[in-house]
């Protein structure tokens, strides 16, 4: 079963939400850190890495001997990454999405690809939890890639919990996306009523089963409240506003080591997500 925990905005909560659940199960589970361009998770889980792995993508590599400048590569590159000028390829590995289109076409064969790296995954463990996020490269335009990357360690037949980037670009959606279950994490202010409205259109889109978290639920408005029972969308959990874990929070100590209660909260979270996953099934 794949979870993922989302948000609209940045600083709803969605990390602590995602490594508080993995923390709370009582079985293994493995942990993915798909906020690539600011991951964080280790933070608060701690793990002992025992793996890095160098990850890449293909960009072009221009032979000037067998080019004829016939411009067939920057027609194919919808991404602008190739500009044929007087007698000169320019290649921009910035913008280069790895597509290969541009070597398959060139007539002259003039075009091959060499590997460019953009960033790393770290694997390691933490107790029961196996962990795994990626690390983009200061000054990559392109997350998904990696992203990828870091998904093809899940393994079938064990829980795994992914910790998404915020918004709803494509780096979200490529975390997102296959996932049995999302969690969207949200706060009841005018900013969270309005990129969680987003976020369910993005999950619907992709027709991913979802509810939704409200975090510090206790210091705005009920708009977002009434947002859910309008739509019919499953509010899991209310976190309310809380010095302590607050406090918890700035010194990187996830909630439920303190405060046992909360274990016990996610527990009966994921119980709910295993019965509402189970309902959406039926109703296909």
């Amino acid at each position: 079963m794949i979870i993922s925990v989302a948000s609209g905005k940045g600083g709803t909560g969605k990390t602590t939400v995602a490594t508080n659940l993995a923390l709370s199960m009582d079985r293994t589970v493995q942990f993915l850190d798909c906020d690539v361009e600011e991951p964080n998770a280790h933070i608060f889980l701690k793990p002992q890495i025992e793996q890095r792995k160098s990850v890449g993508i293909p960009v072009p590599e221009v032979n000037e001997e067998k080019c004829t400048h016939c411009g067939k590569c920057q027609e194919i590159c919808a991404f602008n990454a190739i500009a044929v000028i007087k007698n000169k390829v320019l290649i921009f590995p910035e913008l280069c999405h790895g597509c290969g289109g541009c070597s398959l076409l060139c007539p002259e064969k003039a075009i091959r690809e060499v590997d460019k790296e953009i960033g790393i995954i770290q694997i390691g463990k933490v107790g029961p939890i196996e962990f795994i996020n990626g690390k983009l490269n200061v000054g990559e335009a392109m997350s998904p890639p990696l992203i990828r990357t870091v998904k093809k360690s899940i393994a079938n037949g064990k829980i795994a919990i992914i910790d998404a980037p915020p918004g709803t670009s494509c780096p979200v959606i490529e975390s997102i996306k296959n996932s049995d279950f999302c969690i969207l994490v949200t706060e009841s202010t005018p900013f969270g009523l309005n990129d969680l409205i987003l976020a369910v259109e993005v999950v619907k889109k992709l027709e991913i089963p979802f509810g939704v978290i409200i975090n510090r639920f206790d210091i705005g408005d009920d708009k977002v409240d009434l947002y859910c029972k309008e739509n019919e969308i499953p509010i899991l959990m209310l976190i309310p506003f809380d010095m302590e874990i607050a406090s918890l929070y700035s010194r990187g100590i996830p909630m439920v080591q303190e405060k046992k209660e909360y274990t016990t909260k996610f527990l009966d979270m994921f119980k709910l997500i295993e019965n509402l996953r189970q309902q959406k099934a039926k109703e296909k």
